[in-house]
C-alpha cells in the first residue's frame, strides 16, 4: 500500500546506505533511491511502500503476504528466519523514512495471532537493528558497491546484528538470513549468502573499519555526536553509551490504592525483582509484559520511566489548586499529578488519537480530568480565561533523551530540526505563561539531551520576562537528568510568576 510522507534529509550514515541526492531549490535532501516523487504545492512528496505485512492475507500490496506462487514459499512463525524477514521490513520502513513505533504497531495490528515469542524476536531485533544502525552501516560498505532493493539491505543489517551478538550460531544465522531473503527476493538470496560468509571470513577487519568511522564507534549521526559533546563536554560519552542500551522498565505507584511496599511484595511473590529508587519509582530487574505485572490491571501500578516520575513531584501541586498539563500524551503525568493530590486538572493534547490515550489512561486509573484536543498555543480555542496555579510544560522536543526506546529517530532526526523545536518550545512557554496566576509555577520539561532545548531555551526564556524567576529544585535552578542504566534522559526547570 503506497504511503505518502514529506521528503526528509537523512543523516550521513544513512545517506551513505541507499538515498539519492535530489537537488531542491535553497534545500538538498536525501531520499531512498528509487522513490517516487511528485510534487505538490511546491513541495517534495516522497511516495513510499511500507515494507510491514500480514500473514493472514494472501494479497501482496506490502501490507498483505506475497501472493502464494511458487517463487516465494512460507516461513514457520516460530523460526528465526521469520523473525529476520519481519524486522527486515520495519528496519526498511526507517530507511524509506518511516516511524519505527507506526510501522510496528501496523504490523501488530496485522498479525494478532502471533505469539509473545515472536512478537518479542521481531522487536528485539529491529529495535536493536537500529540502534546500532551506524556499526552495521559500517561493515556493508565495504562489500556493497551497488544498490540493494531495500529489503535486503535491511536484512543485512539485522543479520550483522544478530552475528555480532550471537557469533557462536554464524552458520545456523547465514542459513536462516538467507531464507528470509528467498520469502521476499529469490533471485537475490545468493547476495545475502556471500556478503555474510564474506563477512565471516575476516571478522577482525570489521572492527577496524567500525573503529575508523566516528558514526560506527559510537553508533550516532556526527551532527549529533558533536552537540552531545558541547552540551556535556564531561560525560558526553557515557551519555552517548547510555542511548545505546536497552531501556529500563519502571513502574509508578498509585498510591491512591496501594503502597511501595505492597507492590514490592506482590512482584516477588510472582517471581519479578525489583527495587526502589530515590523518588518511590520501582524499577524492574528486567522488562516484564503489563500481563506479567501484578496490580496492572486493577490500576495499582503504571509503566513509566523512573526520569519521567520527578516531573509530578517537582511540580509540587497541592489540593484544590488548577493545575494543566499542556502537552499531555500519553497521559503518564496527568495520572500522577492527580493520583498524588485532588486537584482540577485540564489535560491539553493536539492529536486526537493521542489524547484518546490520555483518557484510556486515565480511566484505567479511575482518575479524571478534562481532557481537550487543542494546540496549547492557540489559547482562544480553550482557555477560558481562568489562570492556573501550576502548569506542566512537558514540550515537544528532539526526545534525544529517549533514544533508547525510539531508536529511528536518531537517523531520521536532522540537525537542522533542533531549532525547529526550540522556536517551537519557545511559543508554546510565551504562551502558556499567559495563563499561569502571579505566584504560580511552571514546570518546563524536555526528553532531551541537546542544550539549545534546555538551559538556552530557559535562558533565553527568562530574557524575555521580567516577571519570572527560576524556582529551584533541590537547590539547583535547573535539573539535567542525563539517561543512566535506571532512567531516561530529561531536563527540569520551574519557573515562578512574580506578577
Amino acid at each position: 500500500m503506497a504511503g505518502t510522507a514529506i521528503v526528509c534529509i537523512q543523516n550521513r550514515c544513512l545517506q551513505r546506505s541507499r538515498c539519492r541526492l535530489l537537488i531542491i531549490p535553497e534545500r538538498q535532501e536525501f531520499i531512498p533511491a528509487k522513490t517516487r516523487i511528485t510534487y505538490q504545492n511546491k513541495k517534495v512528496i516522497v511516495n513510499r511502500r511500507t515494507h510491514v505485512r500480514s500473514t493472514a492475507t494472501n494479497t501482496h500490496d506490502r501490507r498483505g503476504s506475497p501472493p502464494s506462487d511458487t517463487s516465494r514459499h512460507t516461513l514457520p512463525q516460530d523460526s528465526l528466519a521469520y523473525a529476520l524477514r519481519q524486522a527486515a521490513c520495519l528496519v526498511a520502513d526507517v530507511l524509506e523514512g518511516a516511524n519505527l513505533t507506526d510501522s510496528y504497531e501496523t504490523m501488530l495490528r496485522l498479525n494478532p495471532t502471533w505469539a509473545d515469542s515472536t512478537r518479542g524476536a521481531v522487536r528485539d531485533l529491529t529495535w536493536s537493528t537500529l540502534r546500532e544502525f551506524g556499526r552495521g552501516d559500517a561493515v556493508l560498505r565495504q562489500y556493497l558497491h551497488k544498490p540493494l532493493p531495500v529489503y535486503l539491505h535491511a536484512l543485512l543489517l539485522v543479520a550483522l546484528y544478530r552475528l555480532e551478538q550471537r557469533p557462536a550460531q554464524s552458520h545456523t544465522l547465514v542459513d536462516q538470513a538467507v531464507e528470509a531473503a528467498a520469502a521476499e527476493v529469490p533471485a537475490l538470496k545468493g547476495v545475502i549468502n556471500g556478503v555474510l560468509r564474506n563477512v565471516l571470513r575476516d571478522p577482525m577487519k570489521l572492527e577496524g573499519w567500525r573503529n575508523e568511522d566516528l558514526c560506527a564507534r559510537h553508533a550516532y549521526p556526527e551532527w549529533w555526536i558533536e552537540r552531545v559533546r558541547r552540551a556535556h563536554p564531561k560525560d558526553w560519552e557515557a551519555i552517548l553509551q547510555a542511548g545505546n542500551l536497552h531501556p529500563p522498565m519502571s513502574l509508578r505507584v498509585n498510591i491512591r490504592r496501594t503502597t511501595t511496599e505492597e507492590v514490592l511484595a506482590a512482584l516477588e511473590k510472582t517471581g519479578i525483582s525489583a527495587r526502589t529508587l530515590e523518588n518511590g519509582a520501582v524499577l524492574l530487574a528486567h522488562p516484564v509484559a503489563v500481563t506479567r505485572l501484578p496490580g496492572f490491571a486493577e490500576g495499582e501500578v503504571s509503566v513509566q520511566d523512573a526520569g519521567a516520575q520527578w516531573a509530578a513531584q517537582w511540580l509540587g501541586a497541592v489540593d484544590g489548586e488548577r493545575v494543566l498539563d499542556a502537552c499531555a500524551a500519553p497521559g503518564g503525568k496527568s495520572a500522577h499529578l492527580l493520583e498524588l493530590a485532588d486537584i482540577k486538572l485540564t489535560a491539553l493534547e493536539l492529536d486526537p488519537t493521542r489524547a484518546s490515550r490520555v483518557r484510556a489512561n486515565l480511566d484505567r486509573l479511575g482518575l479524571d480530568a478534562c481532557v481537550r484536543v487543542a494546540d496549547c498555543r492557540r489559547l482562544s480555542t480553550w482557555w477560558d480565561g481562568k489562570p492556573f496555579d501550576r502548569i506542566l510544560a512537558d514540550v515537544p522536543c528532539s526526545a534525544s533523551g529517549v533514544v533508547r526506546r525510539h531508536p529511528d529517530i536518531k537517523w531520521l532526526r536532522r540537525n537542522e530540526d533542533i531549532p525547529r523545536f526550540a522556536a517551537q518550545q519557545a511559543e508554546i512557554l510565551d504562551a502558556l505563561w499567559q495563563t499561569l496566576a502571579p505566584g504560580g509555577t511552571m514546570l518546563y520539561v524536555t526528553c532531551s539531551v541537546f542544550d539549545e532545548e534546555n538551559r538556552r531555551q530557559i535562558d533565553a526564556f527568562l530574557a524575555r520576562h521580567t516577571d519570572a524567576e527560576t524556582h529551584a529544585i533541590e537547590a539547583s535552578d535547573a535539573r539535567s537528568l542525563p539517561p543512566t542504566a535506571d532512567h531516561d534522559g530529561f531536563y527540569y526547570a520551574r519557573l515562578r510568576k512574580l506578577r
